[in-house]
């Protein structure tokens, strides 16, 4: 919307900056969708088409021309460009400018090149996950001199936010599909490995499948992405290698194996989901072994950025340890205020309670200590629970005096009141020596029962999602979908995928979810209300109207219709009397 429609009615061709093949492609495809010349040029395509969409330029056809920022930069393509009347710059997934940012690519930086050589063309410059201090850096790399700033609300109800424990990560994916049955989905994982081991297993569990990761070859990465496109793939297992700005609207989930190196990264993923507006959810499953993992890796990465990479590691830690609203954490991160809990996030539908827990703080405290604070805490863990492992017997805390001293918790349980422990400031970790659990003033004072903790009690994760769906079972009963109208969605969504295939397209590309579970709610049989419905402009219209129109006359049962069918007939009725109305840019 911030580029597209003003490239659509003002005169010369828009120039878009994207970071990805498969962005440029996906955009043009729904750009050509809707009636609007769009095209761009990357290494994917051959000299002679190159040379078509050129002189599409040249004569002011085309509206929007994509490129890469490496290919805007050539010498040969930046003389192109002062021969064509260009409407605006438009840099996609800006983000990528700044090196406060958490997709840095330094061919992005070069862009300050485009204020010099073209001073009277306007530049915008978009991105969904840019907290102050990346906006203020993709200023100063374009050279945009006092440019004006719009930022858009962060918040995205229409997710639900869930963390869960990491223990049987697997099992837990298992539950979640089996609950949300033949909804596509992206797995984030943090390593190749793990994106492969978790398809074979999907795979083997009967489910369309595929895994993403850098180190497959351009076609196998290709092939994996169309295939979810085009939803003969149900689940993507994908390192963060997938996805950038991939606008696949019916997505339902995101699910993320591992914890995220940070928010904006974490924001950006799960805003994958959901893009139609409907209901979508994002999974994270937490565990502090993901943070160490996490931890070594950022500081080989970049040893100049490792004190802000660490920052941001300890700020998705924090949310992922949340005990109040989690919508309000994200918002917060970016600079917006909630005034109210979400409602939409496993934290405000199953609010914990506070108990007094201090004995619960004193005992862990207390061994921590007789360990000489030199445990961990999945070792301090053990101690309480009083388990025999070759950790706790090869250090001897099997006689101190504190072992077992919580075995009558189970190891979640432990696992929540340490991290609470952590995050009021009783213990600290000593990154530097093994990740070692040392007290704190505060502790001591715990300990010694001169100040007492409240804890907050937490239901099991299976529990939490039993209360959920109970608890929302009044307001989804509401706006639930009858038999009928569900029947009729799945016979549209079928009728969208066989379109989709003859024209080798993406089924969103024909129409949205969103669009099709308001013709299955509808049921519209005449041109005036079919175009009533969002999502269904002219064109689309004009392409697909009548063999949707069809469908549902078909469900309702009156058989396929004909020219003597009085409301099929409104179809094409007055057609010629409508003005035509100006092509729509799709929205992102």
């Amino acid at each position: 919307m911030c580029f597209q429609v003003p490239a659509v009615v003002s005169e010369g061709v828009c120039v878009v900056v994207s970071p990805l093949i498969a962005l440029m492609k996906d955009q043009v495809e729904a750009l050509k969708a809707n009636g609007i010349a769009a095209a761009g040029i990357n290494s994917s395509i051959g000299q002679s088409e190159q040379n078509n969409i050129g002189a599409a330029c040249m004569s002011g056809y085309l509206k929007l021309l994509y490129v890469s920022p490496e290919k805007l930069l050539s010498p040969g393509f930046l003389q192109f460009l002062q021969r064509l009347k260009i409407s605006m710059f438009a840099i996609d997934e800006a983000h990528c400018i700044s090196s406060w940012g958490h997709d840095f690519r330094p061919e992005y930086t070069q862009l300050r090149l485009l204020r010099e050589q073209f001073p009277q063309v306007p530049i915008i410059a978009l991105t969904a996950t840019a907290d102050r201090l990346t906006q203020r850096d993709i200023q100063q790399q374009l050279r945009l001199s006092e440019p004006q700033v719009f930022t858009a609300s962060f918040d995205r109800p229409n997710l639900n936010l869930i963390v869960r424990p990491g223990q049987d990560r697997v099992g837990g994916i298992l539950e979640f599909l089996d609950r949300h049955p033949d909804q596509p989905g992206i797995i984030y994982c943090l390593s190749r490995k793990q994106c492969e081991t978790l398809s074979q297993k999907l795979i083997a569990k009967g489910y369309r499948a595929g895994h993403y990761h850098a180190g497959m070859t351009p076609n196998q990465r290709s092939a994996v992405q169309e295939g979810f496109l085009k939803d003969d793939l149900q689940v993507i297992i994908a390192t963060i290698a997938f996805g950038m700005g991939i606008d696949k609207s019916n997505v339902r989930w995101v699910i993320h194996y591992n914890l995220p190196k940070n928010i904006e990264g974490y924001y950006q993923e799960i805003g994958r989901a959901g893009r139609d507006g409907t209901d979508a959810t994002a999974v994270l499953f937490y565990s502090f072994s993901d943070v160490m993992s996490l931890r070594e890796m950022l500081t080989k990465d970049n040893p100049n950025l490792t004190q802000l990479n660490l920052t941001k590691l300890e700020r998705m830690q924090q949310f992922a340890e949340a005990a109040s609203c989690r919508r309000k954490i994200l918002l917060n991160y970016f600079g917006e205020t909630l005034a109210t809990d979400c409602g939409n996030c496993d934290i405000c539908r199953n609010p914990p309670t506070t108990f007094d827990g201090t004995l619960i703080a004193q005992k862990a405290l207390s061994a921590v200590v007789r360990m000489r604070e030199r445990a961990s805490i999945g070792l301090l863990i053990d101690v309480l629970r009083g388990m025999r492992n070759q950790a706790v017997l090869s250090g001897g805390y099997d006689q101190i005096k504190t072992y077992g001293a919580g075995a009558d918790l189970p190891y979640l349980d432990w696992y929540s009141y340490v991290h609470q422990m952590l995050n009021d400031g009783l213990l600290y970790i000593a990154y530097e020596e093994g990740y070692a659990l040392k007290i704190t003033e505060l502790g001591k004072e715990v300990l010694q029962g001169q100040r007492q903790l409240p804890l907050k009690q937490f239901k099991p994760a299976e529990k939490a999602e039993k209360t959920t769906r109970v608890s929302r079972k009044a307001a989804q009963a509401a706006t639930k979908p009858t038999d009928a109208t569900a029947k009729l969605f799945e016979r549209l969504r079928q009728l969208r995928k066989r379109i989709a295939d003859e024209q080798n397209v993406p089924p969103y590309v024909v129409f949205t979810d969103a669009t099709l579970e308001e013709m299955a709610a509808e049921k519209p049989v005449s041109r005036v209300a079919m175009l009533a419905i969002s999502g269904v402009g002219m064109k689309k219209f004009e392409t697909y109207g009548e063999a949707f129109i069809k469908e549902i006359l078909e469900h309702r049962g009156g058989g396929a219709p004909d020219a003597s069918n009085a409301v099929y007939a409104d179809i094409s009725e007055g057609l010629e009397e409508m003005p035509p109305r100006p092509p729509r840019a799709s929205a992102r």
